[in-house]
């Protein structure tokens, strides 16, 4: 039986498992996605087609049957790229066809990693968290008296995909009551109705930021871990919080990073215990001299790439386990990776931890770069990629983000 890899989505994220699945399988994968994206683009290493109701459960599900019923005679793994596509497929799983093969995880569960307040206080005792609050938008809150700058996020991620503004972010950060009030104020306006996340700003450049990605298999045991420092985040509005460089099985801070490794392996396996790559965002406080877990995304996240740099290809990691059936075995990949978006002038002016600069440049000859891919040999994506590199330089001088 002939095996095809379908990916949800056509952002970074889609484009780099599209890249996995070309260097494992040396086919092309097809993509479904909601609409164009540059990280796809004029690819030679994919195929893509475009539905704007894909954000529609009921239109998904017909969506993803028609092409699995196209592919009757194979076997079809499903990607899932974001949040609104793990959902619907947890939540349409009895009703996808049989020969979509995907993780099957729980939407109770997965509930619980995707809406962050639900995140935070069902683990509370479990993770270590920044102070949090609880803003419901449809009421008169009383707003928190944290020390500025604080952080406000929205706790319902799918629901904010959905919503559109002028000056929309990923992230805020909050210098002050009268600025809080008009974020507020406008996340409202734009339809959100579910809770805000408001937290303590835990101090620290980009340099503080650190990245793992777990790979849970069928039976609930964790087979991969990584973890990474980021040197520099993403700084435009809707990419904050996103890592721009990193190097995995590194750190500029003498702690005991296996201490947090051990926690996030023992939270996986006995709270979560759900098939599936998980990515964790932590950030590592020198007033309390540990790790601060932010966040946790129920998915791989658009910098795990160098995971197959580190010989673990996410698609062969996800066929051996779920088609294969193979038997995992443990890997705590602490070989030294540097990974990077954007091109050696941005790490050398925007990066302020030294000791990671000089570590970065050290290893950049042999830099992971998701979005360059020497088998994808399209001339108009090498000059958009190009352009997109280029276009970092303005993006960072124009930066209103403050760490």
């Amino acid at each position: 039986m002939e095996l095809e890899i379908l990916i949800l989505g056509s952002d970074a994220n889609a484009y780099y498992m599209a890249r996995c699945a070309y260097e494992y399988t040396h086919k092309k994968a097809h993509l479904i996605a909601k609409s164009p994206l540059a990280f796809t683009k004029f690819s030679n290493i994919l195929t893509i087609e475009y539905h704007e109701n894909l954000w529609e459960e009921e239109k998904f599900l017909e969506i993803v049957n028609q092409y699995l019923e196209k592919k009757k005679d194979e076997k079809v793994v499903i990607v899932s790229t974001n949040e609104t596509y793990s959902m619907f497929l947890a939540r349409q799983k009895d009703k996808i066809l049989k020969n979509g093969i995907f993780f099957q995880q729980e939407e109770k569960r997965l509930l619980s990693l995707t809406n962050k307040e639900v995140f935070y206080k069902t683990y509370k005792k479990d993770l270590p968290f920044p102070e949090t609050y609880y803003f419901d938008v449809n009421k008169n809150s009383v707003l928190p008296t944290f020390q500025y700058p604080m952080i406000l996020k929205p706790a319902n991620v799918v629901e904010y995909n959905h919503v559109s503004f002028v000056g929309k972010k990923k992230i805020y950060k909050i210098h002050s009551e009268e600025e809080l009030k008009n974020v507020i104020e406008c996340i409202k306006k734009s339809g959100y109705q579910d809770r805000l996340i408001l937290q303590e700003f835990i101090s620290g450049d980009d340099s503080h930021l650190f990245d793992s990605v777990v790979y849970v298999d069928r039976l609930g045991k964790v087979k991969l871990l990584s973890f990474a420092q980021i040197g520099l985040q993403e700084h435009t509005k809707s990419m904050v919080g996103n890592a721009a460089v990193l190097i995995n099985g590194f750190s500029s801070f003498s702690v005991d990073q296996e201490k947090i490794k051990n926690t996030i392996l023992k939270f996986m396996e006995n709270k979560i215990k759900m098939n599936g790559f998980y990515e964790f965002d932590l950030k590592y406080s020198e007033e309390r001299q540990e790790f601060v877990v932010l966040e946790i995304n129920a998915r791989q996240g658009r910098s795990s790439y160098y995971l197959a740099a580190l010989n673990a290809n996410l698609i062969e990691v996800m066929v051996n386990d779920l088609v294969k059936k193979k038997e995992l075995f443990f890997q705590d990949l602490k070989e030294i990776c540097l990974l990077s978006f954007v091109p050696k002038s941005i790490v050398k002016k925007y990066v302020k931890n030294e000791e990671f600069k000089k570590m970065a440049l050290k290893l950049w000859k042999n830099r992971v770069s998701p979005m360059e891919c020497k088998m994808d040999k399209n001339i108009k994506r090498f000059f958009l990629i190009k352009r997109r590199l280029w276009a970092y330089r303005k993006e960072y001088q124009n930066s209103d983000w403050e760490e």
